[in-house]
């Protein structure tokens, strides 16, 4: 039992320079193989993908909201240009995706 009248031991505020008293929980999301990638996409979308790839375009991820086909995002290889791979294989250039920094 503790002591109601004992005061307790607060943590210190963290200074500079020093580490998170807590380790960081967030982690970067796992990478995936590219079967596992590709796992679901309609046969136009794997097709354009593996197209895209000849042209040095990276499968980065691929967006699966429920009830809809999934949505395969390709970067360039400069990383700073995206795209999406429509249901029917066709690609959208201008796509209303919104990513995360």
């Amino acid at each position: 039992m503790t002591d109601p009248q004992r005061p307790r031991d607060l943590p210190e505020p963290d200074t500079a320079g020093t580490a998170p008293r807590t380790p960081e929980r967030r982690k970067g999301a796992p990478t995936m193989d590219d079967a596992a990638l590709l796992a679901g996409l309609t046969p136009e979308q794997q097709a354009t993908v593996q197209t895209m790839e000849a042209f040095h375009w990276r499968l980065k991820f691929v967006r699966r909201p429920l009830f809809k086909t999934p949505i395969p995002v390709l970067f360039n290889r400069e990383g700073d240009r995206f795209v999406v791979v429509n249901e029917d294989g066709t690609i959208d250039e201008n796509p209303t995706l919104k990513l995360r920094d």
